[in-house]
């Protein structure tokens, strides 16, 4: 149990160096979606998944499993980022009111042409992320 609380006390830290390395304001996010107003992937990925992923897309293990984005050939397919970041899956949180559809398809157009990624086919669109809501 106190590896678990020191582990989430760490991850709280790591997120809010993150944020202010970014500028985002975190604080009120799941309160007020709306408070998010980055709209490119690259700050998205450094204000909302990098405290998990890492800022490389290298993944961490620890407290959980976060998979590496790196490199990463499940991301071939457009559709499978998108339905993790609404709709979350185990470990990863349900994205989807904290993000609106532009924003959602920044981040997967960003993680899917970084870190090693080059899916530059089919990139994801405001369109087909509020088609999968």
């Amino acid at each position: 149990m106190k590896t678990l609380i020191t582990s989430a006390a760490a991850l709280t830290l790591s997120m809010s160096a993150i944020a202010q390395e970014t500028s985002i304001d975190t604080s009120t996010w799941f309160d007020d979606p709306s408070t998010l107003t980055q709209t490119d992937g690259a700050s998205i990925y450094a204000g909302v998944c990098a405290g998990c992923h890492m800022p490389n897309g290298q993944g961490a293990k620890g407290a959980g499993d976060y998979p590496a984005l790196t490199n990463n050939s499940s991301l071939v397919a457009t559709a499978y980022p998108v339905s993790l970041i609404v709709n979350g899956h185990k470990a990863m949180p349900a994205l989807g009111g904290l993000l609106d559809d532009e924003q959602v398809a920044s981040v997967v157009n960003f993680i899917r042409s970084n870190f090693g990624n080059n899916y530059p086919d089919n990139p994801a669109s405001a369109e087909l992320v509020n088609s999968m809501r």
